[in-house]
């Protein structure tokens, strides 16, 4: 059953007649095949329906302004963080690889909004210096 590898460590691996015993010979568990029930993606869809239909309504409605962007913004990253965690499978990955991936998109964000309120500031002096907008 273990293998001998190039570094000398055993590795496991699963023959067909013996995967239902995977438990009983002591396998870890990340080395057995693991599936997600489909209710688990039919309940994803259907979330990723909803919040589709709710940005559609916000020009149906017709909002406008800095409500209108950040509820558009919202519902982005929501589907989005639905994505990423169920069909590409992060939820189930190590933390460490979680913040590796999630961390910088964060970061970005954060230093694009530092760089608007940057530009107000900008603007503000340019008038106040110059006299007048551009």
């Amino acid at each position: 059953m273990a293998e001998a590898t190039a570094n000398g460590l055993g590795q496991h691996t699963l023959h067909g007649t013996q995967a239902h015993d995977a438990a009983a010979t002591g396998i870890a568990p990340a080395e057995v095949h693991q599936e997600h029930p489909i209710k688990l993606y039919l309940v994803v869809w259907l979330w990723l329906f909803i919040l589709s239909a709710c940005s559609y309504l916000i020009d149906y409605v017709g909002l406008q302004g800095y409500l209108r962007w950040s509820l558009i913004l919202i519902f982005m990253m929501l589907k989005a963080g639905l994505i990423v965690a169920v069909f590409m499978h992060m939820a189930w990955e190590r933390l460490a690889l979680t913040y590796a991936i999630i961390l910088p998109p964060i970061l970005v964000l954060v230093f694009v909004a530092m760089m608007v309120f940057e530009s107000d500031y900008t603007l503000l002096t340019r008038t106040l210096f110059f006299g007048a907008e551009p």
